[in-house]
């Protein structure tokens, strides 16, 4: 029976679907003005927490084995974690800090006093590819007559100092930054099940039945970057870090972090290496710089090889994707953007291609395949 289109039943369904559906609106609206404050407020600490949440992710092997051999006691192995990774942090950190504040101290207490000198370059400068012959005469005129040059590049000198202060105090704000996400990492790592399951939730809500799929294929994405991008780079560093030593490089502490950071943001390791060649070339015997230019190639070039055995391993993503997630993050977002990238583009690929080739989870047996890939996984 169909009603008339003036009947009461018609209009009392229309009633009804209007105060739903402003029901519905209403509770959407505030939603979404909760979650927004919410991310408001935690804002200024989001890098923080993102930051704590992957350390946390990465070390957790670590702590479950520590906590086995100490009997259980996983409060105490989350501490013991947590005071070596400060340890590790702060020390070099604290030196770097102080010997470059040192550094510009003097220099700008010797600027103002006049007694700042600069020793004329080597003959062998002259002999540098392409830039040797201008290094030379701009050299030689800052060991002659400094005050003259500095008067002649006094706005480029007074930018680069200030770059300069500008980068130390980014790097102690950086480093305080991660001093507190060690900290937040180490409590992390104590309630590492409360978390882990409570991401299944969330996952659970994204995409229905694939809720230990997707917190899994998270903790497998950030081990993976953590392996192929951050232990490629330490790798290479170390490696560089040996070869500096060896050969006498002056400064071979300052090149190796250089190393680090460069690998660390996908820039390849070679473009440093090709200018500390040269220099080497200036200074070393053939023999000694030539060992040297092939020890230095093939470290520069090592992540070629390094990054697709490591990167994307354990995880069920295609390689090229956890590649193209992590170099496009850190376009957007900085180092922490590795991470951020190769999870989100990871778990968008994944659930879009769960949903094109109707892909199901929510059966018993698919479930139960997933548990065993626990956080300690």
């Amino acid at each position: 029976m169909i009603s008339p289109p003036n009947s009461p039943i018609l209009a009392d369904d229309e009633r009804r679907f209007t105060r739903n559906m402003m029901t519905s609106f209403i509770q959407i609206a505030t939603l979404v003005l909760l979650v927004g404050y919410c991310a408001v407020i935690i804002g200024p600490f989001a890098t923080i927490i993102v930051w704590a949440i992957i350390l946390a992710v990465a070390v957790y092997p670590l702590h479950l084995k520590l906590s086995a051999a100490l009997g259980g006691r996983a409060k105490w192995s989350a501490t013991i974690i947590t005071l070596a990774g400060l340890a590790i942090l702060l020390l070099p950190g604290w030196f770097v800090v102080d010997s470059t504040i040192t550094t510009a101290q003097e220099l700008h207490l010797d600027l103002g006093e006049g007694d700042l000198r600069i020793p004329p370059p080597d003959d062998s400068v002259k002999g540098w590819p392409v830039v040797g012959e201008r290094l030379y005469a701009a050299w030689s005129a800052a060991s002659s007559n400094l005050e003259a040059m500095l008067a002649q590049y006094g706005p480029q000198v007074k930018a680069l100092a200030e770059r300069f202060a500008q980068a130390a105090r980014a790097l102690l704000s950086g480093m305080l930054h991660f001093v507190a996400s060690i900290i937040i990492a180490g409590f992390f790592m104590m309630f590492a099940q409360t978390g882990y399951d409570a991401t299944v939730a969330i996952c659970g809500r994204i995409s229905q039945g694939r809720g230990a799929h997707l917190a899994n294929l998270m903790v497998s994405t950030i081990r993976s970057v953590t392996n192929g991008v951050l232990g490629v780079a330490a790798i290479q560093a170390v490696m560089a870090g040996i070869l500096f030593a060896v050969i006498g490089l002056p400064a071979p502490g300052l090149f190796t972090l250089l190393i680090l950071v460069t690998a660390i943001v996908q820039i390849p390791a070679i473009i440093i290496m090709i200018p500390l060649i040269i220099w080497v070339f200036s200074f070393a015997s053939t023999g000694a710089a030539t060992v040297f230019a092939i020890f230095a190639v093939l470290i520069g070039l090592s992540d070629n090889v390094l990054k697709p055995l490591l990167l994307g391993r354990g995880v069920d993503l295609p390689v090229l994707v956890v590649l193209i997630g992590a170099i496009g993050g850190m376009i957007q977002f900085g180092v922490i953007g590795l991470f951020m990238g190769a999870v989100i583009l990871g778990l968008g690929y994944r659930v879009i291609y769960d949903w094109v080739w109707n892909r199901e989870l929510d059966t018993p047996t698919e479930v139960a395949l997933q548990e065993p890939l626990r956080p300690d996984a």
